[in-house]
Protein backbone atom coordinates (compact mmCIF):
# COMPACT_ATOMS: atom_id res chain seq x y z
CA UNK A 1 0.00 0.00 0.00
CA UNK A 2 1.42 3.40 -0.93
CA UNK A 3 1.65 6.30 1.50
CA UNK A 4 -0.77 8.28 -0.67
CA UNK A 5 -3.35 5.49 -0.62
CA UNK A 6 -3.00 5.03 3.13
CA UNK A 7 -3.43 8.74 3.77
CA UNK A 8 -6.44 8.96 1.45
CA UNK A 9 -8.02 5.90 3.03
CA UNK A 10 -7.57 7.18 6.54
CA UNK A 11 -9.05 10.55 5.59
CA UNK A 12 -12.04 8.94 3.89
CA UNK A 13 -12.73 6.61 6.81
CA UNK A 14 -12.45 9.37 9.36
CA UNK A 15 -15.11 11.34 7.53
CA UNK A 16 -17.48 8.44 6.93
CA UNK A 17 -17.26 6.44 10.14
CA UNK A 18 -17.56 7.73 13.67
CA UNK A 19 -14.32 7.76 15.63
CA UNK A 20 -15.32 6.73 19.13
CA UNK A 21 -13.41 5.45 22.10
CA UNK A 22 -13.60 2.29 24.18
CA UNK A 23 -17.04 2.55 25.72
CA UNK A 24 -18.89 3.63 22.58
CA UNK A 25 -20.53 0.25 22.01
CA UNK A 26 -20.15 -3.29 23.21
CA UNK A 27 -18.91 -5.76 20.64
CA UNK A 28 -21.57 -7.99 19.15
CA UNK A 29 -18.98 -10.35 17.76
CA UNK A 30 -20.55 -13.54 16.47
CA UNK A 31 -23.91 -12.21 15.33
CA UNK A 32 -26.56 -14.72 16.41
CA UNK A 33 -23.92 -16.44 18.60
CA UNK A 34 -22.84 -13.20 20.32
CA UNK A 35 -24.45 -13.92 23.69
CA UNK A 36 -22.70 -17.28 24.04
CA UNK A 37 -19.32 -16.07 22.78
CA UNK A 38 -19.37 -12.97 24.98
CA UNK A 39 -19.24 -15.21 28.07
CA UNK A 40 -15.76 -16.52 27.17
CA UNK A 41 -12.91 -14.17 28.15
CA UNK A 42 -10.41 -15.57 25.64
CA UNK A 43 -11.84 -17.34 22.62
CA UNK A 44 -9.98 -20.00 20.64
CA UNK A 45 -10.92 -20.45 16.98
CA UNK A 46 -9.55 -23.52 15.21
CA UNK A 47 -8.79 -22.55 11.62
CA UNK A 48 -10.09 -25.19 9.26
CA UNK A 49 -7.40 -24.30 6.71
CA UNK A 50 -5.22 -26.97 8.37
CA UNK A 51 -7.98 -29.55 8.79
CA UNK A 52 -8.10 -32.77 6.78
CA UNK A 53 -10.57 -31.81 4.03
CA UNK A 54 -11.31 -35.45 3.30
CA UNK A 55 -12.80 -35.60 6.82
CA UNK A 56 -13.79 -31.98 7.24
CA UNK A 57 -17.07 -32.47 9.09
CA UNK A 58 -15.51 -34.89 11.56
CA UNK A 59 -12.47 -32.63 12.02
CA UNK A 60 -14.62 -29.57 12.77
CA UNK A 61 -16.83 -31.52 15.16
CA UNK A 62 -13.78 -32.87 16.98
CA UNK A 63 -12.18 -29.43 17.32
CA UNK A 64 -15.35 -27.95 18.82
CA UNK A 65 -15.89 -30.92 21.12
CA UNK A 66 -12.30 -30.50 22.30
CA UNK A 67 -12.97 -26.95 23.46
CA UNK A 68 -12.86 -24.75 20.38
CA UNK A 69 -15.30 -21.86 20.69
CA UNK A 70 -15.88 -21.20 16.99
CA UNK A 71 -14.44 -22.14 13.61
CA UNK A 72 -12.27 -19.79 11.56
CA UNK A 73 -12.71 -19.94 7.77
CA UNK A 74 -9.86 -18.46 5.72
CA UNK A 75 -10.95 -17.35 2.26
CA UNK A 76 -8.23 -16.56 -0.29
CA UNK A 77 -8.69 -15.42 -3.86
CA UNK A 78 -5.20 -16.00 -5.34
CA UNK A 79 -4.94 -12.25 -5.96
CA UNK A 80 -4.81 -10.41 -2.64
CA UNK A 81 -2.80 -13.37 -1.33
CA UNK A 82 -0.78 -15.93 -3.34
CA UNK A 83 -3.06 -18.86 -2.67
CA UNK A 84 -6.56 -20.15 -3.32
CA UNK A 85 -8.56 -21.70 -0.52
CA UNK A 86 -12.24 -22.30 0.18
CA UNK A 87 -15.43 -20.58 -0.90
CA UNK A 88 -19.05 -20.39 0.27
CA UNK A 89 -19.72 -24.03 -0.63
CA UNK A 90 -17.29 -25.24 2.04
CA UNK A 91 -18.80 -22.87 4.58
CA UNK A 92 -22.28 -24.10 3.71
CA UNK A 93 -21.23 -27.74 4.09
CA UNK A 94 -19.74 -27.08 7.53
CA UNK A 95 -22.85 -25.13 8.54
CA UNK A 96 -25.14 -27.97 7.48
CA UNK A 97 -23.01 -30.52 9.32
CA UNK A 98 -22.72 -28.32 12.44
CA UNK A 99 -25.64 -25.88 12.43
CA UNK A 100 -24.88 -24.62 15.96
CA UNK A 101 -21.25 -23.78 15.21
CA UNK A 102 -20.18 -20.14 14.94
CA UNK A 103 -18.41 -19.61 11.62
CA UNK A 104 -15.94 -16.71 11.53
CA UNK A 105 -15.07 -15.89 7.89
CA UNK A 106 -11.82 -14.04 7.13
CA UNK A 107 -11.88 -12.61 3.60
CA UNK A 108 -8.34 -12.31 2.26
CA UNK A 109 -9.64 -11.08 -1.08
CA UNK A 110 -9.37 -8.03 -3.30
CA UNK A 111 -13.14 -7.53 -3.63
CA UNK A 112 -14.78 -8.41 -0.30
CA UNK A 113 -18.12 -6.89 -1.29
CA UNK A 114 -18.66 -9.73 -3.76
CA UNK A 115 -18.47 -12.36 -1.02
CA UNK A 116 -20.56 -10.94 1.80
CA UNK A 117 -24.00 -12.16 0.73
CA UNK A 118 -22.81 -15.61 -0.46
CA UNK A 119 -21.16 -16.28 2.90
CA UNK A 120 -24.16 -14.96 4.80
CA UNK A 121 -26.33 -17.44 2.90
CA UNK A 122 -23.75 -20.16 3.65
CA UNK A 123 -24.18 -19.74 7.40
CA UNK A 124 -21.40 -17.35 8.43
CA UNK A 125 -22.04 -15.38 11.61
CA UNK A 126 -19.09 -13.01 11.26
CA UNK A 127 -17.09 -11.55 8.36
CA UNK A 128 -13.73 -9.79 8.52
CA UNK A 129 -12.31 -7.97 5.49
CA UNK A 130 -8.95 -6.27 4.99
CA UNK A 131 -8.21 -2.58 5.46
CA UNK A 132 -5.69 -2.73 2.63
CA UNK A 133 -8.35 -3.21 -0.06
CA UNK A 134 -11.15 -0.87 1.06
CA UNK A 135 -11.06 2.92 1.06
CA UNK A 136 -14.50 3.39 2.65
CA UNK A 137 -15.53 0.47 4.88
CA UNK A 138 -18.85 1.94 5.99
CA UNK A 139 -21.00 0.36 3.23
CA UNK A 140 -19.43 -3.06 3.83
CA UNK A 141 -19.93 -2.87 7.58
CA UNK A 142 -23.57 -1.86 7.09
CA UNK A 143 -24.17 -4.67 4.58
CA UNK A 144 -22.62 -7.27 6.88
CA UNK A 145 -24.77 -6.09 9.78
CA UNK A 146 -27.92 -5.92 7.64
CA UNK A 147 -27.42 -9.62 6.88
CA UNK A 148 -27.33 -10.46 10.59
CA UNK A 149 -23.59 -10.89 11.02
CA UNK A 150 -20.94 -9.04 12.99
CA UNK A 151 -18.18 -7.14 11.19
CA UNK A 152 -14.42 -6.97 11.57
CA UNK A 153 -11.47 -5.40 9.81
CA UNK A 154 -7.99 -6.91 9.46
CA UNK A 155 -4.52 -5.46 8.99
CA UNK A 156 -1.47 -7.22 7.61
CA UNK A 157 1.84 -7.25 9.52
CA UNK A 158 3.19 -4.21 7.67
CA UNK A 159 0.02 -2.12 8.01
CA UNK A 160 0.03 0.32 10.96
CA UNK A 161 -2.54 -0.08 13.71
CA UNK A 162 -3.61 3.55 13.53
CA UNK A 163 -5.29 2.84 10.21
CA UNK A 164 -7.96 1.08 12.27
CA UNK A 165 -8.42 3.79 14.89
CA UNK A 166 -11.27 5.64 13.13
CA UNK A 167 -13.29 2.40 12.94
CA UNK A 168 -12.96 1.00 16.43
CA UNK A 169 -16.30 2.31 17.64
CA UNK A 170 -18.09 0.89 14.61
CA UNK A 171 -16.82 -2.68 14.31
CA UNK A 172 -16.99 -5.79 16.47
CA UNK A 173 -13.49 -7.16 15.89
CA UNK A 174 -10.03 -6.00 14.87
CA UNK A 175 -7.81 -8.69 13.38
CA UNK A 176 -4.03 -8.35 13.53
CA UNK A 177 -2.22 -10.68 11.15
CA UNK A 178 0.91 -12.13 12.74
CA UNK A 179 2.08 -13.77 9.50
CA UNK A 180 1.93 -12.60 5.92
CA UNK A 181 -1.40 -14.08 4.76
CA UNK A 182 -1.63 -16.92 2.31
CA UNK A 183 -0.42 -20.12 3.97
CA UNK A 184 -0.76 -21.89 7.31
CA UNK A 185 2.23 -23.12 9.28
CA UNK A 186 4.26 -19.88 9.16
CA UNK A 187 6.31 -18.54 12.06
CA UNK A 188 4.79 -15.94 14.37
CA UNK A 189 5.91 -12.33 13.74
CA UNK A 190 6.38 -10.93 17.25
CA UNK A 191 6.89 -7.37 16.01
CA UNK A 192 3.10 -7.03 15.52
CA UNK A 193 2.41 -7.31 19.26
CA UNK A 194 2.67 -3.54 19.94
CA UNK A 195 -0.17 -3.05 17.44
CA UNK A 196 -2.39 -5.23 19.59
CA UNK A 197 -1.53 -3.20 22.68
CA UNK A 198 -2.20 0.06 20.82
CA UNK A 199 -5.60 -1.20 19.65
CA UNK A 200 -6.55 -2.43 23.12
CA UNK A 201 -5.54 0.86 24.74
CA UNK A 202 -7.57 2.77 22.18
CA UNK A 203 -10.62 0.48 22.13
CA UNK A 204 -10.81 -0.68 25.74
CA UNK A 205 -12.58 -3.90 26.66
CA UNK A 206 -15.54 -3.53 24.29
CA UNK A 207 -13.81 -4.85 21.18
CA UNK A 208 -12.62 -8.34 20.32
CA UNK A 209 -9.01 -8.33 19.10
CA UNK A 210 -8.04 -11.38 17.10
CA UNK A 211 -4.55 -12.69 16.36
CA UNK A 212 -4.15 -14.89 13.31
CA UNK A 213 -0.97 -16.55 12.14
CA UNK A 214 1.65 -18.66 13.87
CA UNK A 215 -0.30 -18.71 17.14
CA UNK A 216 1.06 -21.52 19.31
CA UNK A 217 1.53 -22.34 23.00
CA UNK A 218 4.80 -20.39 22.79
CA UNK A 219 3.32 -17.20 21.28
CA UNK A 220 -0.16 -17.26 22.84
CA UNK A 221 0.86 -15.87 26.28
CA UNK A 222 2.37 -12.76 24.67
CA UNK A 223 -0.74 -12.33 22.51
CA UNK A 224 -2.97 -12.41 25.56
CA UNK A 225 -0.66 -10.15 27.57
CA UNK A 226 -0.81 -7.48 24.86
CA UNK A 227 -4.62 -7.52 24.79
CA UNK A 228 -5.65 -10.20 22.32
CA UNK A 229 -8.80 -12.09 23.35
CA UNK A 230 -9.43 -14.23 20.27
CA UNK A 231 -6.71 -16.65 19.17
CA UNK A 232 -6.86 -18.31 15.75
CA UNK A 233 -4.82 -21.47 15.42
CA UNK A 234 -4.55 -23.82 12.46
CA UNK A 235 -1.66 -26.29 12.54
CA UNK A 236 -1.21 -25.71 16.29
CA UNK A 237 -4.54 -27.53 16.71
CA UNK A 238 -5.19 -29.64 13.62
CA UNK A 239 -1.53 -30.66 13.44
CA UNK A 240 -1.72 -32.30 16.86
CA UNK A 241 -3.16 -35.64 17.89
CA UNK A 242 -4.80 -34.30 21.05
CA UNK A 243 -6.99 -31.34 20.07
CA UNK A 244 -8.19 -30.74 23.62
CA UNK A 245 -4.64 -30.47 24.98
CA UNK A 246 -3.67 -28.20 22.10
CA UNK A 247 -6.59 -25.84 22.70
CA UNK A 248 -6.03 -25.78 26.45
CA UNK A 249 -2.37 -24.93 25.92
CA UNK A 250 -3.41 -21.78 24.04
CA UNK A 251 -5.55 -20.61 26.98
CA UNK A 252 -2.97 -21.46 29.69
Amino acid sequence: MTTTMTTTMASTMTSTMTSTDSAARASQFGGRHAARLSEVPVLVAPSILSADFARLGDECRAALSAGGDLLHVDVMDGHFVPNLSMGPAICDSVHRALPDAALDVHLMVTDPAAYIEPFAKAGACHITFHAEVVQDPAPLVRRIRDLGMSAGIAVNPNTPADLLFPWLGSIDLALVMSVHPGFSGQSFIASVLPKVRALRERAGAGLRIQMDGGVSPESAPACRAHGCDLLVAASAIFGKRDYAAAIQSLRA
